[in-house]
């Protein structure tokens, strides 16, 4: 076994490394971007080397100052994480033509699955069923749309370089080929710096099954069983579950032996996951699951199989990576209970899923799951990188037990002033078809509505925020300053009595009830409360707001709501608009957001040209009503 680890990646995913490095007495060394000197990950490694700006182009996605670190600390092998370079057959070259050891499959493994619609083709090769489409090098739009009405609509259009649902569209008529082509290419060559496609046919009712396998190097390649990655939205996934809920043992033996079938074909090493795509309109069946990809490294969902296996999967990597033959064989490899993993992000449901940005000023975990953090409080969650700030998973006996330990804890979850999407992520384990099993790929955007809905506080939130309303009037100290006085402040029993707040602008009438007990609050000034309930921050003022507040967007300034790159850009000035037209996008945590027209009304300026780079609260353009 090597003597010391250099993780080639940030967060979470650096921190579930090194825990296991430091476990099995290895030396740990990290590697951070200017934007990342006081992250968790720095401070949990024994050594960390400074790489480079925050933009990951000038950072985490240069080989050359990755192994240059490696070399300058001593490490003798490299562990990619996931993202970044990790599937990238010419850092794993280049790691090992340094003389360093790779930690991940062999390059050609990685150049096997890395372009989709060679892989497929490679795929039925060998024997693997691979979902019809088309996988042609003639990347003409004519040629394209003429595809796609042959498979028939609806399509979906993949990037051949692509994964985590960059660069991908769904199609339902002809009609919109041409436009989502466009995007889908646009995305994709900003992600991978590639622009061609694939097609494939758009499966109605499909749910995203994967199996994780692991192989050595003396060619053992065993399966550690299925995971349902279902739960998603915009082809990203959200919640992630093993065992796969309805899975027979006869379709698990087909998928399972598929997936080592298509591992073995490209002499597979480590760790990898061969994803499926199921036809679920009539249960999991045999002969309705097709190969997607297959993803040459570990898996933000890994911690649901190590939770039902009993199996520590970095471990595992480690050790094949060193020469060693798997630790177990198939027949030893049990499977128990079942787990489930929901991703926590800074982001806002309420509002479109905007990402969060700023610094955790406040940041509680329940102690109650399983919790892989890539951040601590007073961290700072910054525009540079993926918004995910944790994985919640928790393990039980039923999958019943399961979904209702992880929905209390994101129901637990506290974090100020960043938003998050816990309480969008509780009322999706909550929701009676998921609970029941009846999910597919969609069930998020058909039942968006519900699940995004802003909550209203509960009584007991609002004697929370009326107590605690009490005891700032009571204890005004003369200087105040912010996350003093009531930081976790937890509320017992109060006197009958009402105060007059204001929650979203508007006033509420909240009464002092014993029903207040427990709840978590902070005083954030002299103004502002916060009490947290069911995954959500609730912001009470003792004030109305200013005239200027209370406007919003009613003048008609479109302002980004975070830094980020200008993409598209649809609208000019003179242009009329129509309440949610698309006006621009903006590119900001490895994601497109588009903002939309407040109102009816004419396009008076546009601040940006295409490619420009904006700040958070930058006036992009201003519209005035018809």
């Amino acid at each position: 076994m090597f003597k010391s680890v250099l993780v080639a990646n940030r967060g979470e995913i650096a921190r579930r490394v090194f825990a296991t490095a430091r476990r099995m007495g290895l030396e740990t060394i990290a590697v951070y971007s200017e934007a990342d000197a006081g992250a968790a990950h720095v401070a949990d490694a024994d050594r960390a080397v400074l790489i480079g700006p925050a933009a990951a182009r000038e950072s985490y996605l240069v080989p050359e100052k990755i192994i240059a670190a490696a070399k300058a600390t001593g490490a003798e092998a490299i562990h990619p994480g996931y993202g970044f370079l990790s599937e990238n057959a010419d850092f794993a070259d280049a790691v090992v033509t340094a003389g360093l050891i790779w930690i991940g499959p062999p390059s050609s493994a990685i150049r096997a699955m890395g372009l989709k619609d060679a892989a497929k083709a490679l795929m039925a090769k060998a024997g693997v069923p691979v979902t019809p489409g088309y996988l042609g090098e003639d990347q003409a739009e004519a040629t394209l749309a003429k595809e796609a009405a042959r498979i028939g609509f609806p399509v979906l259009i993949k990037a051949v370089a692509g994964g985590g649902g960059k660069g991908m569209r769904r199609v339902d008529e002809a009609a919109g080929f041409e436009a989502a082509l466009g995007a889908a290419r646009r995305e994709a060559k900003a992600a991978f710096g590639d622009d061609r496609v694939l097609l494939e046919t758009y499966v109605t009712r499909p749910r995203h099954i994967e199996v994780q396998v692991f192989g050595d190097s003396q060619g053992n390649v065993v399966h550690l069983y299925e995971r349902d990655c279902s739960l998603q939205r915009r082809h990203q996934k959200v919640i992630e579950e093993a065992p796969a809920p309805g899975m027979d043992a006869k379709t698990r033996e087909a998928v399972t032996s598929a997936a080592v079938k298509a591992a073995k074909a490209v002499n597979y090493v480590g760790a990898g996951t061969v994803e499926f795509i199921a036809d679920a309109s009539a249960g999991l069946r045999p002969d309705r699951i097709w190969f997607m990809e297959m993803n040459t490294r570990l898996q933000v969902e890994h911690p649901v199989t190590e939770m039902v296996t009993g199996l520590d999967l970095v471990e595992w990597q480690l050790r094949v990576a060193a020469g060693e033959p798997l630790p177990l064989k198939q027949a030893e490899i049990g499977l128990a209970g079942h787990a489930v993993e929901a991703r926590l992000y800074a982001e806002s449901p309420a509002s479109g899923f905007l990402p969060s940005t700023g610094v955790l000023e406040h940041f509680a975990l329940p102690p109650t799951v399983r919790a892989d953090t890539g951040v601590e409080e007073g961290g700072e969650v910054t525009p540079f990188y993926d918004p995910m700030i944790a994985k919640l998973i928790a393990h039980a006996e039923t999958r019943e037990q399961a979904l209702a330990e992880l929905a209390e804890a994101c129901d637990a979850v506290e974090v100020w002033p960043v938003k998050t999407n816990a309480g969008f992520l509780a009322r999706c384990l909550e929701a009676p078809d998921f609970i029941a099993g009846d999910v597919d790929t969609g069930f998020i955007e058909r039942n968006l509505a519900e699940l995004t809905a802003a909550p209203e506080p509960s009584p007991a939130a609002l004697a929370a925020a009326a107590e605690a309303a009490m005891v700032v009037d009571e204890t005004q100290a003369p200087d105040p300053s912010p996350w003093r006085d009531l930081t976790g402040f937890r509320l017992n029993a109060a006197p009958s009595d009402t105060v007059r707040l204001f929650l979203h602008g508007k006033p509420v009438i909240a009464g002092l009830s014993e029903m207040a007990a427990g709840r978590s609050v902070l005083l954030i000034d002299d103004d502002e409360i916060v009490v947290f309930e069911s995954g959500e921050a609730f912001v009470f003022a003792s004030h109305p707001p200013t005239a200027d507040e209370a406007a919003g967007a009613a003048d008609g300034q479109i302002r980004s709501p975070m830094p980020g790159k200008v993409t598209g850009l649809s609208v000019k000035a003179g242009d009329k608009v129509v309440k949610g037209q698309g006006l621009l996008t903006l590119e900001a945590m490895k994601m497109e957001h588009a903002l939309a027209a407040p109102f009816d009304g004419v396009v008076e300026t546009v601040s940006v040209t295409l490619g420009a780079q904006v700040s958070e609260g930058a006036v992009l353009a201003k519209l005035s009503a018809t």
